[in-house]
């Protein structure tokens, strides 16, 4: 993260990008990691290429009664065009347990091709804390997006197919809620009209395409403990409602596609292993986004990384509002899993734009505009303990970060009663984060977890999104539209009212206007649309003007990347 920091192995050069950093490491073959660093027989591995593998479901199975390691969530402010730095905090931190002597290991999420190709960016953290391959990871990796759009779409195609050769289940083609998906910005598919061009088409409807990342597919995958799991899941997506008075939700299962569906998933449900650069272990798996999904890795590798490590440090999506909150409230909740401890990320660069500095100005001094920006930091912190998890504050240094305002942000996050720590380990790997590393087993030490989630089962949904709305987002209040207020009353009155809810929402503000910076108080959350996820077992509740299918930017990512002719890739951040 630090822009100017030339980095350990380049003392006297330019700063290398990203790729290039990750395209000179010395990976080692992972089959080697898989088996002197986490004790995975060969044959419980299936390797893809030298550097990446997936690890045996029935491998994992038999872990079972091993004991857990400790589970460290790395999440972080709202996020600024300044840059935080969350994974590679993440993978430094993992890197940084290793090198004081900690068995520890790295488990995340899959990058989009989406943001890769759009504004944000790939997801394998910078500098000299990354997992790798770089380019692989990023790109189309092991397969298993690809897989996943393939399962959402088939059941598009098997849906549209029962309603062509007759409609058997009574299908309402007014009321479908299934969507097709696509692992790309493209805002060219957010709503369609579909089967134009005559009869043997089938009938004209409307439809519309999510993110593969905004699948309830992608949210399966990711919450289900196993094959049969996933299976049952599968089977229990809400794709519609039948015609007439007695409207019945129907499940895919009704459409017989639950097997098929999951005949594509099988092979990629096993989690992939890669590696950091200083050769620790990583797993790498599964991908929602935080700001329209949940924003976490599979239950799968998590619970698997906990059986084969002694520390496991994972990162929920975008600010603690929206990932670290439904990291608590979905994932853990029904997992079944307790975080040790928290880690917030931040940078006095963006604690400065949250506090009013124009990005072009952050290099130069504000102890008032950085005083003015602590107020995300200290709502985040404040949010986070709420659940019971103890805090660390991470801050990635830059170079133009001064004495001054290092000494007041300490100040400020010591005044909550929070450790906070500067760290370097976007230049200097591991090494540069042993302090946080120590800080963080320290901490999990002297401060046992409390963990709850922020609301209980039986409360209605409604309050549930107040709930969050008034403890996370310093909200006021929600604006329900009817629509929305009667889809949740519908959702409750057919057995849905325990669920959690996953709220859509911007990720830059604690408003749904992203141009509230800071910590804003007393708004109010508009909720416009509330959608079942049956089969992931949670209710979508899409507020302000949160879109499922992003655009691509004025000037996409994808503009400057390119393939040499010795077959390096290029531009890829």
């Amino acid at each position: 993260m630090s822009e100017s920091k030339t980095g350990k192995n380049n003392q006297h050069q330019q700063p290398k990008s990203d790729i290039e950093i990750s395209q000179a490491a010395v990976l080692k073959p992972i089959a080697e990691i898989a088996r002197d660093r986490l004790g995975i027989p060969p044959d419980q591995i299936a390797p893809y290429g030298y550097s990446k593998a997936k690890i045996s479901l029935d491998y994992i199975a038999s872990l079972k009664d091993r004991p857990d390691g400790k589970l460290i969530l790395v999440t972080a402010i709202s996020p600024t065009p300044a840059g935080e730095g969350k994974t590679t905090t993440t993978v430094g931190l993992s890197d940084a347990l290793n090198h004081i002597g900690k068995k520890a290991l790295v488990c995340i999420r899959e990058p989009s091709l989406g943001p890769c190709f759009g504004q944000k960016g790939g997801a394998t953290g910078g500098g000299y804390a990354q997992v790798a391959p770089m380019e692989d990871i990023n790109l189309h990796f092991t397969g298993d997006f690809h897989a996943i759009g393939s399962a959402n779409n088939l059941l598009a195609a098997l849906l549209d197919n029962h309603i062509y050769w007759g409609n058997e289940l009574n299908l309402d083609a007014r009321r479908i809620t299934w969507r097709r998906a696509l692992d790309m910005n493209d805002r060219a598919l957010r709503q369609i009209v579909q089967s134009l061009g005559g009869a043997g088409n089938g009938y004209p409807r409307e439809d519309g395409f999510d993110i593969t990342v905004a699948s309830e597919v992608m949210a399966i995958f990711c919450l289900a403990t196993d094959l049969a799991d996933l299976q049952r899941r599968l089977a229990n997506i809400v794709v519609g409602e039948s015609k007439g008075k007695d409207r019945r939700y129907i499940r895919a299962g009704e459409l017989q596609a639950a097997g098929s569906m999951t005949a594509l998933l099988k092979d990629a449900l096993a989690p992939n292993l890669v590696q950091t650069l200083e050769n620790n272990p990583a797993i790498v798996h599964g991908g929602p986004f935080a700001n329209i999904a949940h924003g976490c890795n599979s239950v799968i590798a998590t619970r698997a990384s906990l059986k084969l490590a002694d520390y496991v440090v994972t990162e929920a999506g975008f600010g603690a509002d929206l990932g670290a909150e439904k990291f608590f409230d979905i994932k853990c909740r029904k997992a079944g899993l307790k975080p040790a401890c928290a880690v917030i990320v931040a940078t006095i660069r963006a604690l400065k734009m949250h506090g009013g500095v124009a990005k072009e100005d952050l290099k130069a001094e504000n102890l008032a505009a950085l005083e003015r920006g602590f107020a995300n930091l200290g709502r985040h912190i404040a949010n986070v303990k709420k659940f019971g998890v103890p805090v660390v504050v991470s801050v990635n240094r830059f170079s133009s970060d001064t004495e001054a305002e290092n000494a007041l942000l300490q100040k400020l996050v010591a005044a909550t009663g929070t450790a906070c720590v500067l760290a370097d380990h976007w230049g200097n790997g591991g090494a540069g984060a042993a302090e946080l590393a120590r800080t963080v087993v320290k901490t999990i030490e002297d401060i046992p977890s409390q963990f709850k989630p922020l609301y209980p089962d039986e409360m209605p949904l409604a309050d549930k999104v107040r709930t969050i709305a008034r403890e996370i987002y310093g909200a006021a209040d929600i604006a329900l539209d009817d629509a929305a207020a009667k889809r949740l009353k519908e959702f409750e009155k057919n057995g849905f009212g325990h669920l959690p809810v996953c709220i859509a929402k911007t990720q830059f503000s604690f408003t749904t206007d992203p141009a509230q910076k800071g910590a804003p108080s007393g708004h109010i959350i508009p909720v416009r649309e509330a959608r079942l996820s049956a089969g992931a077992e949670f209710i979508v509740v899409l507020c302000g003007d949160i879109l499922t299918m992003p655009g691509l930017p004025r000037i996409p990512a994808a503009n400057s990347i390119a393939v040499g002719a010795d077959g390096k890739i290029s531009g890829l951040f």
